[in-house]
């Protein structure tokens, strides 16, 4: 009797552990809505505090962001590596449970059929349906995982399209001021809807990606100065400045760029904050290079912006105040993101 309960509750546990994988691997690649997976949760932290370890070692920004480079693509080639792992310790309790013999003798035959080897045969007919569906699950899983490698880094190469075409317009010195600037000498600063409309759909699209591929927010730039956080907190800093403080006509496609901007980056913050629980363990730069700006480099920039012939608003201390109320909109999440992706020299204005 007692060998009986035993073998029922390793036939029900090894199925509990198989539907849990096949779910997870379900609720990452195919559900398409921000889901916190609990097993994609631990792998994700168990090697962000591997890779973060490494990197502390490092006393250069460039030599942590070449080994930050690889945590995103290794965390998921290591996604399918633990799925087998479980895939096979489930079964292995399964068919020891309807009688295929010791517990080694059943981890052969569940390694053999999840490989799909072939050179080990089950002895039952409960068995042989076992490694029949574990085979099926085991190759479902690699075509899951395989499937939606190109739509990734479809994804990732959208993304860093965008933020090599920022780094044009605002120069070596990335800051909103310099994109400002940039946009006037064109031009198309009071009519560039094109342009924000062309930011307004990035950011639509780093929300659902994002979100639904949290791992797409690790993956860094090709060139180690360039991040999409940097990016989005530029197009967010220059809007604010623009709406603030330069006098001109309203612009709904601006002003919808930076609502979808907001949504965004706080919804992607927000879903790391309440679900991942990650905190960065490598320190952001020699320096810290998130700057809040001050009153003084609010006055600098609105200096900067009245030499190079812009109309701005006539009070400057009423523009301060209604940068700093659209600020807050964004401000910490751009900066809890920054930390979390160790995003590189992040300025504000100035």
């Amino acid at each position: 009797m007692l060998d009986f309960l035993l073998r029922g509750v390793a036939f029900l546990g090894g199925a509990f552990l198989v539907l849990t994988t096949i779910l997870s691997a379900i609720r990452s690649f195919v559900l398409p809505r921000n889901e916190s997976v609990l097993i994609n949760n631990w792998v994700f932290m168990l090697t962000r505090h591997t890779f973060s370890f490494l990197a502390a070692q490092r006393n250069t920004y460039a030599a942590r962001d070449r080994v930050m480079s690889l945590y995103a693509p290794v965390s998921l080639v290591m996604l399918p590596v633990v799925w087998l792992i479980l895939l096979s310790f489930g079964y292995t309790g399964m068919l020891w449970a309807v009688g295929e013999g010791s517990i080694t003798t059943s981890y052969i035959l569940s390694s053999n059929a999840l490989l799909t080897l072939g050179s080990v045969k089950a002895a039952t007919v409960l068995g042989s349906i076992c490694t029949f569906s574990e085979a099926t699950f085991g190759l479902l899983l690699i075509t899951l995982l395989i499937s939606y490698l190109p739509t990734m880094y479809q994804a990732f190469t959208r993304r860093e399209l965008v933020v090599a075409r920022l780094e044009l317009r605002c120069g070596t010195n990335r800051t909103a001021t310099e994109l400002i600037l940039w946009l006037n000498r064109t031009g198309s600063l009071a009519d560039d809807g094109p342009q924000w409309e062309t930011w307004e759909e990035w950011f639509v699209e780093i929300e659902e990606t994002h979100t639904s591929l949290p791992i797409l927010s690790f993956f860094r730039s090709p060139q180690p100065g360039r991040s999409w956080v940097t990016a989005a907190g530029l197009i967010l800093e220059a809007s604010a400045v623009i709406i603030s403080t330069v006098d001109q006509k309203r612009d709904p496609q601006m002003e919808l760029c930076f609502k979808a901007g907001c949504i965004a980056v706080n919804r992607v913050a927000r879903y790391f904050q309440e679900r991942a629980r990650a905190e960065p363990a490598v320190p952001l730069d020699d320096n810290n290079p998130i700057e809040d700006p001050t009153r003084i480099d609010f006055l600098h920039t609105y200096d900067q912006l009245s030499e190079a012939d812009l109309v701005l608003c006539a009070d400057r201390e009423e523009a301060w105040q209604k940068y700093q109320e659209l600020r807050v909109r964004y401000r910490e999440a751009i900066q809890f993101l920054a930390k979390l992706t160790m995003s590189p020299d992040l300025k504000s204005i100035g």
